[in-house]
């Protein structure tokens, strides 16, 4: 696949060729969806902890007679149904980790990429670097290339000049090349890639 480089007024300058093996696979949507929900189901902390009946710090003296008051039968005010009793089926402290070989979750990321070559959503860039920290550049550069409000800026590095210059941009954010993931790459409509980033992605994909 041929596709222009521009350089940051938004100019062709070049064309490169996207490595078939990386930008024209197959797409497999149920692989993709996988890697999705394993990132995802790996960042939850599983912290969540509610008290049971048991572990509510209320009396556990019976609360009334058995019998003679007309009401039901009772044994603690830490039953479910009263207020301030414990939790019934609550959630308690666990693990969501979740295994996918890495293979599978760099085949993931190929069809992720190959899906947005297809859409010609990715826009190769010569060259992203600014002399100091300006916001106002950076809205430039994406007015020039035109890439929309939901961008994904990959780096070849870390680059706070140009992370500092996108980081108060709705709808853009900036990414180093060697963390790209399944979740960015799907939650963003366009992918804005200096070959600098493109090397580093070949090297980790190819």
């Amino acid at each position: 696949m041929i596709v222009p480089v521009h350089n940051m007024a938004g100019e062709k300058v070049d064309e490169i060729e996207l490595r078939p093996d990386i930008f024209e696979v197959p797409v497999n949507v149920s692989l993709m969806h996988q890697a999705f929900v394993r990132q995802r189901a790996n960042a939850r902390q599983g912290t969540h902890k509610v008290k049971t009946r048991g572990e509510n710090n209320r009396s556990k003296s019976k609360w009334y007679r058995q019998k003679g008051t007309g009401r039901a039968r009772h044994g603690s005010r830490n039953a479910p149904i009263f207020v301030g009793g414990g939790i019934a089926h609550g959630p308690s402290p666990r693990s969501y980790f979740k295994r996918m070989p890495r293979k599978m979750r760099h085949a993931a990321l190929r069809s992720a990429l190959s899906a947005k070559a297809a859409e010609q959503q990715i826009v190769v860039l010569d060259e992203l670097a600014f002399q100091a920290p300006k916001t106002k550049d950076m809205i430039a550069v994406i007015k020039n290339l035109r890439v929309g409000d939901s961008l994904l800026i990959l780096l070849p590095e870390q680059d706070q000049v140009v992370e500092k210059s996108a980081r108060n941009i709705p709808g853009v954010k900036t990414l180093r090349a060697n963390y790209l993931n399944i979740k960015d790459l799907l939650q963003y409509d366009n992918v804005l890639v200096p070959l600098g980033a493109l090397e580093v992605i070949e090297l980790i994909l190819g």
